[in-house]
């Protein structure tokens, strides 16, 4: 019988263009869950004890909050994003005007 592992993106986060790339894509989804889960792939990629550390959350629930399920406080993102060394840049969206 074959044994298949599970992917986890995380493994393969091992650059901050490839960082930012998975990051850029899960955003450019406008799907929460999935934004979540990735910024959580991107933590498990540093270690999720040193972000949490890091951010001032216990790991219990810095996993909890990027689980996918949940839905994290924006605070607690950017303090994620920031304890893993990404910043937010706002972007015009082209070919759109502003409501």
């Amino acid at each position: 019988m074959v044994k298949i592992k599970s992917f986890d993106a995380a493994e393969y986060l091992d650059s901050p263009e490839m960082i930012a790339a998975y990051l850029t894509e899960a955003f450019e989804s406008d799907d929460p869950s999935a934004i979540t889960m990735a910024i959580g792939a991107v933590a498990r990629s540093h270690g999720m004890s040193a972000i949490a550390d890091k951010a001032g959350l216990s790991r219990e629930n810095l996993y909890r909050a990027l689980g996918g399920d949940a839905k994290p406080e924006f605070g607690t993102i950017i303090r994620v994003l920031h304890a893993m060394g990404i910043n937010l840049v706002a972007q015009a969206q082209h070919g759109t005007k502003a409501a």
